[in-house]
């Protein structure tokens, strides 16, 4: 009989761990959770208190099997997942599934994978905290319910096939409303003056930037005549110390939104690289809301700092947790031992892990210190001011180490780094003072790392939430991470210099995005059917107030069925409701106008494969009446915002754009896009191209290029069995045949010079296993 048996969720952890424990200590990995709610039905028992249906999913069954045999031989069971509440289920779950023996069984938790943390663990072990298990389990029902009830209702209201879910609709409102702010933005423009002035020397500048923004051209014309005569000189000079102190040590939403500032990765992206630290022993648990470090980390980092930098460098610092459900773990996000400056690892790995362990270092140093000057410059007969601001870093304390992002705009143009000395009222000589016109900004669109920002501020969610809830909005493709093309628009430049005034037109792209979080139709339509009709459940304070109870119960001060059932007995009557009403349109469905050539209404809204144009609309009485027209709107085109002029042009499509080698050259719109049809081929027209516009001679191109591709890609064919091919892959050549892909073994030098005979043999020699399938084989 083994002594020991650790189970683990990952076998990366499972791997690591088992370094540090003996021969008499077996560690096995359950792969995360070994049981669900059942997938196929509801899977809550409503009628008994909300008692969940658990089941083992098929995909589980092996690797429990293999888990109770060996729970069996051992001794003592100790269960080491995770210490959050997604931790403190799986080894419940694992508790009940495996039938494990209350005396032989001890569960233990640490937020470092090292060796003496997993020692020390060991010797305090600790009962399964049941509070945490039914937080967890409150969270998983109430989303089970609000998914299994309002889906449904989207489906005859919207259309089949779509979801909602409690956190998940919370974060597609906050998207779907700064959309239409940005849409409703209304541009103010006005002229921002910057002027550079000689000093008395004649040779040494100061650019300055004028107190205030000047409403119009006129004005801005005005105040520069009046420049023209007027006398300069240094009005003030003011200078104080400056100190900038460090941010905390990462919790899970900084740390991701610092990854996606510094390093360009997604949340998912961060949380993987993260679990893989974490799992190699590189840092600590990586789902957490705390900044606290430990007496351990605190000394280790003033020894790095003291050894690195100096005495003059170290600061101690304690940080407090904000944050009043700071549950999820007991530390900060750093390195476990902070004294390593790299790790092995993968390049991104390394680069997480840096940046990482700078940020705990620095929450350890001193501040920087800087000196700020401002000089105003005083015009004659006017009270506004012109004024020049300079910071110089005079001690770099802890940005020697690491200065933290931010999302916004980069620093005024007319603050530099270091002013020219100067005199109290020294005369000034204006060389040159420009005008430009600028225009207030509308609100920017989120990125992952503001939406997870942002969720945070509103108590929306928990560090184990953040990354999935962002992915699963993504994948419902309610929202779409993309670009948005910018608008050309003009603005003028008024210019003063040798006392001359000249004005000049510029040309500058506004508006555009890049890798931001953009609803789509169907997510717009979701968002406001679930506002009109279950207010409730996208409510902020609502979704805050839930989060608030799961740390409740958590705590063990509250029973989690209450909480469910008080919102059942709210919600499940508004389901029933809304399900059984009858509205007049498909909802999200809006009339834009009467076709001008038809005098037909034209419609929009959210069809089958997506958003459509319809031109006409059915009459069931009358068979003989003539159907409506569908036509799927356009790349870029929304529901929301097409006028009637765009949505009427779908209807030229299909149009013909002529003909070529004896076949008509078809230019349409599908499901996937915009393409040209000839001789019973289909082509997608790229998006510089438009299907409303393209000429012959550019689907001729389109045409040619597929072609050439093509024959490329086909290395020979059969005569005697058509269906069989050599195609060259992206992997190399394979042979095709029936929609199923066949490696060609790596002794064939030429695939061109293989016969049918040899072609056949290699297929028959797989047993009719096929690498992969034509049919299923993904990007």
């Amino acid at each position: 009989m083994q002594k020991n048996l650790v189970i683990v969720e990952s076998p990366a952890k499972a791997k690591t761990i088992e370094k540090f424990l003996g021969k008499d200590f077996k560690v096995m990995s359950s792969y995360g959770h070994i049981r669900d709610l059942n997938q196929k039905l509801f899977g809550v028992d409503i009628e008994h208190n909300y008692m969940p249906m658990y089941v083992v999913p098929d995909d589980k069954k092996k690797v429990v099997a293999e888990l109770k045999a060996e729970s069996k031989k051992a001794e003592v069971v100790w269960l080491a997942s995770d210490e959050d509440r997604e931790g403190e289920a799986i080894s419940w779950h694992l508790f009940e599934v495996l039938k494990l023996d209350p005396e032989r069984t001890k569960r233990i938790v640490f937020h470092e994978i090292t060796k003496d943390a997993i020692l020390k663990a060991i010797e305090t072990p600790r009962d399964i905290d049941l509070h945490l298990v039914d937080a967890q389990q409150a969270r998983r029902v109430l989303d089970r319910i609000v998914g299994f009830e309002l889906s449904p209702v989207l489906w005859r209201k919207i259309k089949p096939a779509l979801s909602a879910g409690r956190v998940q609709s919370v974060a597609v409102r906050l998207i779907v409303e700064r959309e239409r702010e940005i849409n409703n933005f209304a541009t103010e423009a006005s002229f921002r003056v910057t002027a550079v002035f000689t000093l008395p020397d004649g040779v040494t500048l100061l650019k300055a930037e004028l107190n205030r923004r000047l409403g119009t051209e006129r004005e801005a014309m005005a105040f520069l005549e009046s420049c023209r005569d007027a006398t300069f000189n240094i009005g003030d000079i003011t200078t104080k110390p400056v100190k900038k102190t460090p941010a905390p040590p990462f919790t899970t939403s900084t740390l991701q939104q610092e990854a996606a500032r510094k390093l360009g990765y997604s949340v998912s992206q961060t949380m993987m690289i993260a679990q893989r630290l974490y799992e190699s022993g590189f840092i600590t648990y990586m789902r957490t809301d705390s900044v606290n470090l430990s007496n351990l980390a605190l000394a280790t980092a003033k020894e790095t700092i003291l050894n690195t930098y100096g005495d003059k460098y170290y600061k101690f610092r304690k940080y407090a947790t904000k944050s009043k459900g700071a549950q999820e773990a007991h530390e900060a996000i750093r390195p476990t031992y902070i004294a390593n400056e790299d790790i092995n690892g993968k390049a991104q790995e390394k680069k997480l892990y840096d940046l990482i362990r700078k940020r705990t270092i620095a929450s350890q140093m001193a501040d920087a210190e800087l000196e700020r000057t401002i000089i105003t410059v005083d015009i004659s007969g006017m009270k506004e001011k012109f004024t020049a601001t300079g910071e110089i870093l005079t001690f770099d304390g802890f940005l020697k180490v690491y200065k933290e992002s931010t999302d916004d705009e980069p620093e005024n143009e007319a603050e530099n780094g270091l002013l020219p000395s100067v005199t109290l009222h020294a005369p000034l000589t204006i060389d040159k003072a420009v005008a430009t016109e600028r225009f207030t900004q509308r609100p920017p669109r989120y990125t992952e790392a503001g939406l997870v920002r942002r969720l945070e501020e509103l108590g929306i969610g928990r560090p184990s939430t953040y990354a999935p809830t962002i992915q699963t909005i993504q994948n419902r493709e309610y929202v779409v991470k993309g670009n948005k093309e910018g608008q050309e628009r003009a603005y003028r430049i008024l210019t003063l210099s040798n006392r001359k005034i000249s004005a000049k037109e510029k040309k500058e792209t506004a508006g555009a995005d890049r890798n931001k979080l953009i609803p789509t139709d169907t997510g717009m339509v979701v968002n406001d059917f679930l506002m009109k009709y279950f207010p409730g459940v996208l409510d902020y304070n609502f979704t805050a107030s839930v989060e608030k109870e799961f740390d409740v119960i958590a705590e063990g001060e509250m029973n989690w069925s209450d909480v469910i059932d008080r919102f059942y007995k709210v919600f499940h009557p508004i389901v029933e409701q809304v399900s059984t009403a009858k509205t007049e349109h498909r909802v999200g469905e809006r009339k834009i106008g009467t076709d001008p050539k038809t005098g037909q209404p034209i419609f929009v809204k959210i069809g089958r494969f997506g958003p459509v144009a319809q031109l006409g609309v059915s009459n069931p009485d009358d068979k003989n009446a003539p159907k409506p027209q569908f036509a799927s709107l356009m790349k870029g085109q929304s529901i929301e915002t097409i006028t009637l002029e765009e949505a009427a042009k779908l209807f030229d499509l299909p149009r013909t754009v002529g003909e070529y080698e004896g076949q008509t050259v078809v230019a349409a719109v599908g499901r996937f896009g915009p393409f040209v049809r000839h001789d019973s081929k289909f082509i997608s027209i790229p998006k510089d191209l438009n299907p409303l516009t393209i000429t012959l001679e550019e689907a001729i191109a389109l045409i040619e290029v597929k072609r050439k591709n093509e024959a490329e890609r086909t290395l020979k064919k059969f005569d005697e069995d058509p269906e069989i091919e050599i195609l060259n892959g992206r992997f190399g050549p394979y042979i095709a045949s029936k929609g199923k892909n066949y490696k060609i073994p790596k002794t064939v030098t030429d695939p061109k010079a293989l016969t049918l005979q040899d072609v056949t043999a290699i297929i028959q020699s797989t047993g009719d296993k096929p690498a992969t399938s034509g049919r299923t084989r993904k990007k």
